[in-house]
């Protein structure tokens, strides 16, 4: 099964990270959707600006720091993903630990190496 995932913090700014994970992600055909402060889209990956409640999440991987997180508290609560993973510079104790004690796994790692060392 391909790990659906959601990139919250998405730019289309190819500097970004989230933007080259987003490219990844989708060089590895894995079904990607985007949540962004701009509307826009990478390569076929719409960004959008709302909270959707999006069905069949595997993975979230997060590109924004620990103080913006705390609005996504309940909506990533909400979408059960397995997992979240939390990229460098968003790492956030407090959400970890509310992540775990709802059963979703909690990873500190970067997607773009997680996906180049084939253990994404």
């Amino acid at each position: 099964m391909k790990k659906r995932t959601l990139v919250i913090g998405a730019s289309m700014n190819p500097e970004r990270y989230s933007n080259k994970a987003i490219k990844k992600l989708r060089a590895n055909t894995i079904d990607t959707l985007a949540i962004g402060v701009k509307k826009g889209s990478v390569l076929d990956v719409d960004i959008v600006t709302e909270k959707r409640s999006f069905k069949n999440i595997d993975t979230v991987t997060l590109y924004v720091n620990a103080t913006i997180q705390k609005e996504y508290y309940d909506y990533i609560l909400e979408l059960k993903p397995r997992r979240v993973i939390f990229n460098p510079g968003t790492e956030n104790q407090e959400f970890r630990a509310l992540l775990q004690e709802n059963a979703i796994e909690t990873e500190e790692a970067c997607t773009l190496v997680l996906l180049s060392i084939n253990q994404y």
